[in-house]
């Protein structure tokens, strides 16, 4: 072959890489594709999603919030419906029956809407990145406190609509209350750090998503079977357990209270807020690759 065919199939830009491999613009555009992004790139995805939740108002943060605590319902649902069809005593049976735990999840993530435990990372990193902490702070407050009422309300609400109707067959029914009884069964210290695990799960799932593309649905049915399979606390998963054995009168609302909703509130914050967004925000701040907003 002459010099001038060989000039006509050379590539028309070669760049260096690492210093082994020449790449054209074209294959050094296909190795930046396929590059994972930076942590600071996922870090400035979260906070801008967060601050334009922090945004809404109060009335669609609401509605979206219960739309959440409604969907998780299902979550319930499907977890009965195959422990009710599988052998009660069997090993295996709970790490079956989990799987139907990740649809509620797979609802509210995939469709958007509010569900309090996304909150202790997508509203804690644009606190955390801001110059004006005190101004995004009384956002933060408000959002948490909106996000996580109506969460439980739509808990509730699904909660008496299953135990008050004749929807599902005895046996089902029987398997939700064994769900709500044993989510309420394991007592303050435990119950706390079972949340905590859970929270940190959930937070690490929100911080996986930006990067997941295509594989988000995968990512979240991934991470909540752990969360269900492992059987950790989830402040509105185990809400719709909890307050349908509430409802059917087998625990009382102020042993739900106490045992249930104040320690696994606190784990799942502790577990989003500090094993998530605050070390994740610590690692990018040291590259201060993110401008405060």
């Amino acid at each position: 072959m002459d010099k001038r065919k060989q000039a006509e199939q050379r590539p028309d830009s070669v760049e260096e890489g690492g210093g082994t491999a020449a790449l054209s613009d074209r294959e050094v555009r296909e190795a930046d594709r396929r590059t994972n992004p930076r942590a600071a790139i996922v870090f400035e995805t979260v906070r801008r999603e967060g601050q334009q939740e922090l945004e809404r108002p109060t009335t669609s943060l609401a509605f979206s919030g219960l739309a959440a605590g409604l969907s998780m319902g299902f979550s319930l649902i499907a977890t009965g419906v195959i422990a009710a069809a599988l052998p009660a005593k069997a090993p295996w049976t709970p790490l079956l029956a989990n799987l139907g735990y990740t649809l509620g999840f797979v609802i509210v993530v995939m469709g958007r809407q509010q569900l309090f435990t996304e909150n202790t990372v997508t509203a804690i990193i644009p606190l955390l990145d801001s110059r004006r902490k005190w101004s995004i702070f009384g956002n933060v407050v408000r959002m948490w406190a909106i996000v996580l009422t109506t969460n439980l309300v739509g808990a509730a609400l699904f909660a008496l609509l299953v135990a008050h109707t004749n929807s599902f067959a005895p046996p089902v029914k029987a398997a939700f209350l064994d769900l709500g009884t044993t989510a309420l069964s394991y007592g303050f210290g435990t119950t706390l750090v079972k949340g905590l695990f859970a929270g940190w799960l959930i937070a690490l799932m929100v911080w996986l998503l930006p990067a997941a593309e295509h594989a988000r649905l995968a990512v979240v049915i991934i991470i909540t079977y752990i969360v269900g399979a492992a059987g950790l606390s989830h402040v509105i998963a185990g809400s719709v357990e909890g307050l349908y054995a509430v409802a059917q009168g087998a625990v009382s609302l102020h042993d739900y209270i106490i045992d249930f909703l104040i320690p696994v509130f606190i784990g799942n914050c502790l577990g989003g807020v500090l094993l998530v967004s605050i070390l994740n925000y610590a690692q990018i701040a040291q590259e201060g690759s993110s401008p405060g907003s």
